[in-house]
């Protein structure tokens, strides 16, 4: 699979009290993975020199110490090969099995015993837990908070993409199945946006799962990697007062987006 893909984002944030300000909004610097990307960071039209830190799974965070003032980050790049599948490390398995902010698995273990075969085998279960979540939940712009957990949307009965992976990362964990969330950006996704997704360990192998079928699989570039959305993020406030005046996110493929067969295991490349 070649399939380059082109991707950006725009933000817009306006700074009301200095503060220290972290992104996540590159694409993940991966082994195989060839990218041509610029990034511009603008405050009040002056240059930001961002400090990068390079977090585990290939994760960029860009951090900045800012006076007050209007910010403004550009973004592009283009993907021209894929990346390696990601591996599974020494500590994935115990890392990823854990409760997390918002994967609470530790409030689902009765349920999923109760509304799971846990005797089949762990590729089944995946596929039983997307079609569970994507049959349970409305995607429904606004229907959730930002501190909404697993537990407080399927309750719910909707939300939008992070809501639907933390649901399926909760879950996979209560099935004893290591999961974890991942930002991506998604050619094909409709609306356009930022996009939240779920990995599991199948086999020994990384699987991506999206119970919105909002975009092809094949189609997703990596941002970021983490236990939820703490993790992953695109833009971590840590002192001052700010607001998110805008944003745009664009991600497409050169050519016809890839037929998703959902039976199939899928990495993201």
């Amino acid at each position: 699979m070649t399939m380059p893909r082109d991707v950006s984002a725009r933000l817009e944030v306006s700074i009301d009290d200095p503060t220290e300000l972290e992104m996540q909004i590159t694409v993940a610097k991966l082994p195989g993975l060839q990218v041509q990307e610029e990034l511009k960071i603008e405050l009040d039209g002056r240059t930001v020199a961002p400090e990068e830190i390079l977090a585990e799974h290939g994760s960029r965070i860009h951090r900045m110490q800012l006076d007050r003032g209007l910010l403004t980050v550009e973004y592009t790049a283009e993907v021209l090969t894929p990346a390696d599948p990601a591996p599974v490390g020494p500590t994935d398995r115990s890392t990823y099995l854990r409760p997390s902010r918002y994967a609470e698995c530790d409030k689902f273990f009765g349920f999923a015993a109760g509304q799971f075969d846990t005797s089949l085998p762990e590729g089944e279960l995946l596929n039983q837990v997307a079609a569970f979540v994507e049959d349970r939940l409305n995607y429904i712009p606004g229907a959730s908070d930002p501190i909404d957990g697993a537990a407080d949307t399927l309750l719910a009965g909707a939300g939008v993409c992070r809501d639907y992976a933390h649901l399926v990362v909760a879950l996979l964990r209560a099935l004893n199945i290591p999961a974890r969330l991942v930002a991506v950006y998604a050619p094909g996704c409709s609306p356009m946006d930022f996009h939240a997704v779920a990995e599991a360990i199948i086999d020994d192998e990384w699987v991506v799962v999206d119970a919105t079928r909002l975009a092809p699989r094949q189609s997703f570039v990596r941002i970021a990697t983490g236990r939820d959305a703490a993790d992953t993020a695109f833009l971590d406030n840590h002192r001052g007062s700010i607001a998110l005046r805008s944003y745009e996110v664009t991600a497409t493929v050169r050519g016809e987006l890839p037929y998703d067969d959902r039976a199939a295991r899928i990495a993201i490349r």
